[in-house]
């Protein structure tokens, strides 16, 4: 192998890093991997650190010590979050996303990689101190927003069905009662999917009364997992009071005026 210019080696070293958030990964590997002292991977690890926060890119953490390491956390200033989502609220409130029925159209938006991967980082950021272990949706319009939200903490998405499919085995089944139209509906997740006492985050698209993610929770908590929280895309600010509580949203929606064709949508 070709001697690797030390530029080479640290874009090598911020890939590695960008591709597995919350990762930690001994300065030994490192060092082995690039064939290089750790006096040397030092320097490239401070360089790589100085480059993403000077353009607000990320952070790099070092924990020193034998279980000691480096890692990326994906994240970004507050400032620039807000922003962001200031941009996209005008893109959420475009007359022509109403929809009859009093609905808003944001299938489009949920499904550009880009934005989502955002959208996962901005809700890992803001609920970092929940630890999670695992990211639990629905199979809906949140199931991008879920994979996002799991890739930025770097842990795995589990989906509940609203019917069992054989290919996974057996499942938990419940019935909950779904808080808009007040139906009774069935949600099933596999046994094997989540371990005993795992830390699951609930994440979905829209969260009206909060009916679905009640049954999400329920539905972990009857496979013995335990929900430290709840976030969603967009809440809406009525009804006031939910079917949850302590959840976490990108956006509230306030109205949809239908007659004069304007969303009262903004970012929390």
């Amino acid at each position: 192998m070709a001697r690797v210019k030390r530029m080479e080696r640290v874009v090598a070293l911020t890939k590695q890093l960008v591709d597995h958030p919350y990762q930690l990964f001994s300065f030994t590997y490192f060092c082995k991997k690039f064939e290089v002292a750790k006096s040397t991977l030092s320097e490239d690890v401070l360089a790589v650190r100085a480059g993403l926060e000077a353009y607000d890119l990320g952070r790099v953490e070092t924990l020193a010590g034998a279980a000691g390491g480096v890692r990326f956390i994906p994240c970004h200033s507050e400032k620039a979050n807000e922003e962001f989502l200031t941009e996209l609220a005008l893109q959420l409130a475009e007359p022509e996303r109403i929809l009859s029925g009093g609905m808003i159209y944001m299938t489009d938006l949920l499904f550009k990689p880009q934005l989502v991967m955002r959208l996962g980082e901005i809700i890992a950021q803001r609920l970092r101190h929940l630890e999670p272990e695992y990211i639990m949706t629905v199979e809906t319009r949140g199931i991008p927003l879920a994979v996002f939200v799991a890739r930025a903490f770097n842990i795995p998405v589990v989906m509940a069905r609203r019917v069992g499919q054989i290919t996974e085995g057996s499942t938990v089944s419940i019935n909950y009662v779904s808080g808009s139209s007040k139906q009774i509906q069935t949600m099933a997740l596999p046994k094997r999917a989540l371990p005993s006492s795992a830390r699951v985050l609930v994440i979905d698209d829209f969260m009206k009364a909060g009916g679905t993610a009640r049954g999400m929770a329920e539905l972990a908590e009857e496979v013995g997992a335990k929900v430290v929280g709840k976030a969603f895309f967009i809440a809406t600010q009525e009804p006031e009071k939910k079917m949850i509580d302590d959840y976490t949203a990108l956006f509230v929606l306030k109205d949809i005026d239908t007659e004069n064709r304007k969303i009262d949508i903004s970012p929390l």
